[in-house]
């Protein structure tokens, strides 16, 4: 039988399992749930839920909090894509945010959330995500909820395996999805093999700041690079990285890069690549790309342009790299908490293979090779496998751990999780997942410290779930309990955007250090301004600045004259507000950009270039007290040829 012809029945029996479950289960958790379902994640009016869930946005670009085991949605921060609802990309502060050696870019595909940590541990500062369709990895704080830092990866297409931490955060870690020609050299596809690579980057973390630099990247043989995880305890010094595609085809690669019956693992020992890269082993190569770093005292973004990297080939790096065969089209790479075992998950493979660190480090010192591949020596599978768990399911994607001795792996095409015992590998549980499960969450699950309570499915189809909402149905989240020997769903959920990974974490790590007012003697923005009797309109040729301030429930001025036809007007309005959860927003007729909202003790500017005479009203957005309607004023814009000056007020001033 032709591989294209097994594909096809590997596809229909995919759609049959989905069909099947949703005709036998008629949309109903009822069955699987139990009568106590609801009250185990009802969370009481005022109760706080135990467990943040961050959750990738997908095509959205942005992220998800939701409260476990509530479900429910918190927050969406805006990270790769503008956001009308906050001013995200709109405002003259936040669109250094999103500017790349592309141009500005306000969108992007999120795959991957990944909290830092502390010897191996979420710590409740960072939490970091990919960007796939212009290669980033974004920094948002945990503080405040916000976007901090976007790093853009140069000599990479998909940036996919990323942004995972190694053990205390020294680096997030990021590969190609996509093998391009490093330096965007202009070559012919047809000579993939020969000028394409397949870029490992590593990104140094500052301990404190949590400031990004691009430190070394990694050339690599041009797979596909897929999904990546950094070791813990004994492998703490190596990432692993998962990749399909060894065929090296260009087209058709769902038969084309499906010939082989393994592709691998890359093991990368990234302390001796740290040392080889600090020895000058590496190429200096010209690459333009951009950092954008918020700064909180001045509320504003800059972009600092940057033109070279250092590269290092595993040719002159011995020892730095090795190849681990792995059945088949792998996903995922997952460490165990103890750090012994690295899991594979093959999409087409009909076992999930498990390799141990330690045969793998004999195999290294016994030269237990069967060659190797662009100077990358390839252990003998069998000089490193530590077992195959078997007949486990169709099409095992990503695996986590509950800290008690098991593992979970999501089984995309027989829509399930599959619970299985780490050393003999033995299946112990399944449940179904409603439907076609990708990633799934434990919280800490790829971490030395598990809180092995919950494990939640991240669902790509949802049809008979909820009410349909024409052709697009929304995707969805699911709740299972883990506590007992047999997993127990509880919950379903919308999500935002499509979810791939997602991370979660107690709350307390984080409830303590978020940051509830930005200070206001502490504002260093320089177009502040601190007390209404310092507020004012000035001209300087055909740009405008109105310094306004906001508080409830008026602004200051609220009646400007003398703007014309086509000046630049730049509305710099600081929110004097001092107490948690007052937020104004801002909105002008025939703004073509978005409003801003402006967070207490805050200063955003919004540019608003008229276009035709007339008085245009501006007016608060965001509820903020009984008299928020009154929170109002009007600007008077003359033609380009009238005298009329520049004049201010209120009815106080």
């Amino acid at each position: 039988m032709k591989w294209s012809q097994l594909l096809t029945i590997v596809v229909a029996a995919a759609i049959v399992s989905v069909t099947v479950q949703s005709c036998k289960n008629g949309g109903s958790a009822t069955a699987f749930a139990g009568d106590d379902a609801a009250k185990a994640v009802y969370v009481q009016p005022g109760k706080h839920d135990e467990f943040y869930l961050f959750t990738s946005g997908g095509f959205s670009g942005h992220v998800g909090v939701y409260g476990l085991p509530s479900g429910r949605l918190f927050r969406v921060i805006p990270v790769f894509s503008v956001d009308a609802e906050r001013g995200y990309g709109f405002t003259e502060e936040t669109k250094p945010m999103l500017q790349t050696s592309y141009g500005f870019i306000p969108w992007d595909d999120a795959h991957h959330p990944e909290l830092s940590m502390t010897d191996g541990k979420p710590d409740g500062r960072w939490l970091f995500i990919n960007a796939n369709n212009t290669p980033r990895i974004a920094r948002i704080d945990l503080r405040t909820f916000r976007t901090a830092e976007i790093i853009e990866i140069p000599n990479s297409g998909g940036n996919h395996s990323s942004p995972f931490c190694t053990e205390n955060t020294e680096y997030v870690v990021a590969g190609t999805r996509f093998s391009v020609p490093p330096g965007g050299q202009d070559v012919p596809i047809a000579s993939y093999k020969e000028h394409f690579k397949g870029m490992l980057s590593f990104v140094r973390v500052e301990p404190t700041s949590g400031k990004m630099e691009l430190a070394f990247q990694i050339q690599a043989p041009p797979f596909d690079w897929d999904l990546s995880h950094s070791g813990k305890g004994p492998s703490r010094e190596w990432s692993f990285f998962s990749c399909y595609n060894s065929e090296q085809a260009t087209t058709l690669l769902e038969v084309n890069a499906s010939q082989k019956d393994k592709d691998f693992i890359l093991a990368v020992n990234w302390k001796k690549a740290e040392e080889y890269a600090k020895q000058g082993k590496g190429k200096r190569m010209k690459a333009t790309y951009y950092t954008n770093r918020y700064d909180e005292s001045t509320h504003t973004a800059t972009s600092t342009v940057n033109n070279e990297v250092t590269v290092l080939d595993p040719k002159d790096c011995p020892g730095m790299m090795y190849l681990m065969p792995c059945p088949k089209s792998p996903h995922g790479v997952d460490i165990d908490p103890t750090g012994e075992y690295i899991v594979g998950g093959g999409k087409l493979a009909t076992v999930i293979p498990v390799y141990s660190f330690s045969k793998m480090q004999r195999a290294i010192a016994d030269n237990a090779f069967e060659g190797e591949i662009a100077g990358i020596p390839v252990i003998k599978y069998e000089a490193c496998i530590a077992g195959e768990v078997q007949k486990p399911g169709l099409g095992p994607l990503h695996t986590e751990f509950d800290g008690k001795g098991y593992a979970y792996t999501s089984m995309f095409i027989s829509s399930e999780i599959v619970k299985w015992k780490l050393g003999t590998w033995e299946v112990v549980d399944r449940v179904p997942t409603y439907y076609s499960i990708g990633h799934l969450c434990i919280p800490g699950g790829d971490s030395k410290q598990p809180w092995g309570k919950y494990v939640i499915a991240l669902n790509k189809i949802t049809k008979d779930r909820y009410l349909p909402t024409g052709p697009e149905l929304t995707q969805s989240a699911q709740l299972y309990s883990i506590e007992g020997d047999k997993m127990r769903l509880l919950l379903d959920f919308p999500t935002v955007g499509e979810p791939h990974y997602a991370q979660a974490c107690p709350a307390e790590l984080l409830e303590k250090n978020v940051v509830r007012t930005f200070k206001l003697d502490e504002n260093k923005h320089p177009y502040a301004v601190k007390a209404e009797k310092e507020t004012r309109v000035e001209r300087k040729g055909n740009q405008v600045h109105i310094y306004m301030t906001m508080i409830r429930s008026h602004f200051m001025p609220d009646n400007i004259e003398g703007i014309k036809v086509g000046d630049e007007v730049y509305f710099h309005v600081t929110n004097l507000e001092q107490d948690w959860d007052i937020p104004h927003g801002f909105a002008v007729l025939g703004a073509q950009n978005a409003e801003m909202l402006i967070m207490p003790g805050e200063t955003q500017t919004l540019k608003w270039v008229p276009t035709r005479a007339g008085v245009y009203p501006f007016y608060c957005t965001d509820f903020c007290s009984a008299l928020h309607q009154e929170m109002q004023g009007y600007v008077r814009v003359s033609a380009s040829s009238s005298s009329v000056p520049i004049s201010y007020g209120s009815g106080t001033k």
